[in-house]
């Protein structure tokens, strides 16, 4: 099972936990433009380069199989991607990415908590916007992840479908990350495994679960998953043989944590 990352808030404080991963990794970065983006992979590589060209570390193996760009908007723009963001903000975004093939992820949520205005302001644009998303997600180059609220089953994806929040694109290979935090969420073990079976059997390989929280994230209040029950979502997560978990978020890993994934690992 891969164990990878979000990075909501890319400083070198943060990027510095990744050399606490020893196993192979992906990290999901948040940056404003695709150009903030490379600046921040080039860190990222540069930084990976020099550990393992210095002979006092233990690992001499890249252990970051993929970088991917995880696009984020202005507060008062929606700051997440969905029908109801600002249409300017989601055409610069998209026309910045035109003729480009770097792993994106696109996070699909509601801008209730940045700016509720923008459900009255961008009504009209609802429509447009969504088939604007939708085209975008069916004729990217590259690879692309689309992180979701975590309900499953027929009526409950109808209603994301209906918000602009999930997308069915037969035509093409899209990677769906199921945001099931734990912490936020009161799951029991036995309706978390249960989503996670049903995730693994809708979506196949394509199918992550994100978890956590371990470190807040734009909002502030999210309360923070212990390791120890970081590990027991993780066993459950094995045990439902889910491929791919994406921890959020990179910044709160600490060796606690990182010896109960190697434990699950």
């Amino acid at each position: 099972m891969i164990i990878s990352f979000f990075e909501e808030f890319p400083t070198d404080e943060n990027l510095e936990k990744l050399r606490l991963i020893t196993w192979p990794t992906k990290l999901h970065v948040a940056a404003k433009s695709p150009k903030e983006f490379e600046k921040i992979k080039k860190k990222v590589i540069n930084d990976n380069r020099n550990d393992r060209n210095d002979k006092n570390k233990k690992n001499d193996k890249n252990q970051i199989k993929e970088l991917i760009y995880w696009p984020i908007l202005e507060r008062k723009e929606g700051y997440w991607i969905s029908p109801f963001s600002e249409r300017k903000a989601l055409l610069r975004i998209f026309n910045e990415l035109k003729n480009k093939k770097i792993s994106i992820m696109l996070d699909l949520e509601l801008p209730t908590t940045k700016n509720s205005l923008l459900y009255i302001t961008q009504s009209l644009n609802f429509l447009r916007n969504k088939r604007l998303i939708k085209r975008f997600i069916k004729y990217y180059q590259g690879k692309i992840y689309l992180a979701e609220y975590w309900p499953l089953g027929k009526i409950k994806k109808r209603i994301l479908q209906l918000f602009g929040l999930h997308y069915n694109i037969k035509t093409r290979k899209i990677n769906v990350i199921k945001m099931l935090y734990h912490s936020m969420l009161p799951f029991s073990d036995n309706l978390f495994r249960r989503e996670l079976e049903e995730g693994k059997k809708e979506f196949g390989n394509n199918y992550l679960a994100g978890f956590g929280t371990i470190a807040k994230g734009i909002m502030g209040w999210e309360p923070i998953l212990s390791p120890e029950n970081l590990r027991n979502d993780l066993d459950i997560a094995k045990k439902a043989g889910v491929k791919e978990v994406v921890i959020f978020r990179l910044g709160g890993l600490n060796k606690e944590y990182v010896k109960f994934i190697k434990e699950v690992q």
